[in-house]
């Protein structure tokens, strides 16, 4: 009981922090996506493809998640784009006062595009709240295809799940039919993106379909 006390604060505080994130990323009409995925999946090489994918139509702002370091905001700052590294020191998510203070530092009257790169972990994240407009997970083909079996509710809330290195099939023994039953089996309406951030293959619909998404919230 002491544990449900203590948690249902700091959650309800949490979810406080992330709306005011949410208003006043709509306030500069910023669209937020929280990429979510286990350590090695690809998050940052998807972050990549999809800056190079999309900066020429949106103004796109990085904040990276990470326990320690600052490599992953150093290789997105090599291609020109602003970031933020957020260093937890050893907690497993990002929160939403962590965004908060992220968006101090950030030029938030000349993006249109926020991309959130939460730690790499599939638990923690899923309580957690940023202000976000959509989550993304980011799975791989060498995680194996029970993957959402595993981490059933990260999966739940995801509005896509993108299934990164699918040029390793081949070599690996991963039932893609077996994947997408199961994500579907916890959210119906998710979307499944097959791409390889290595040869590019799948990367424009998996584009394409965050443009549109962007478009939908700027419009609203």
């Amino acid at each position: 009981m002491m544990d449900i006390k203590v948690l249902k604060p700091i959650l309800g505080a949490n979810d406080q922090r992330a709306q005011e994130n949410r208003s006043l990323l709509e306030k500069n009409r910023i669209v937020a996506v929280n990429f979510t995925a286990s350590p090695g999946a690809g998050k940052t090489s998807l972050l990549l493809a999809t800056i190079k994918a999309l900066r020429d139509e949106f103004r796109i702002g990085v904040v990276e998640g990470d326990v320690s370091s600052a490599i992953d905001a150093e290789t997105v700052a090599k291609e020109g784009i602003p970031v933020v590294q957020i260093n937890t020191g050893g907690a497993c998510h990002l929160d939403a006062t962590m965004i908060s203070n992220a968006l101090e530092s950030l030029p938030t009257e000349d993006l249109d595009v926020l991309l959130i790169e939460n730690v790499g972990n599939l638990i923690c994240p899923a309580s957690f709240a940023l202000g976000e407009h959509r989550n993304v997970l980011v799975a791989s083909v060498p995680e194996g295809h029970d993957k959402p079996h595993k981490y059933p509710v990260m999966f739940s809330k995801s509005d896509a799940v993108v299934l990164n290195k699918i040029d390793l099939k081949p070599y690996i023994d991963f039932d893609q039919d077996k994947f997408t039953a199961a994500v579907q089996g916890l959210r119906e309406k998710a979307l499944i993106f097959p791409v390889s951030c290595k040869t590019g293959e799948g990367i424009d619909h998996w584009a394409s379909w965050l443009r549109d998404q962007i478009r939908v919230e700027q419009s609203n």
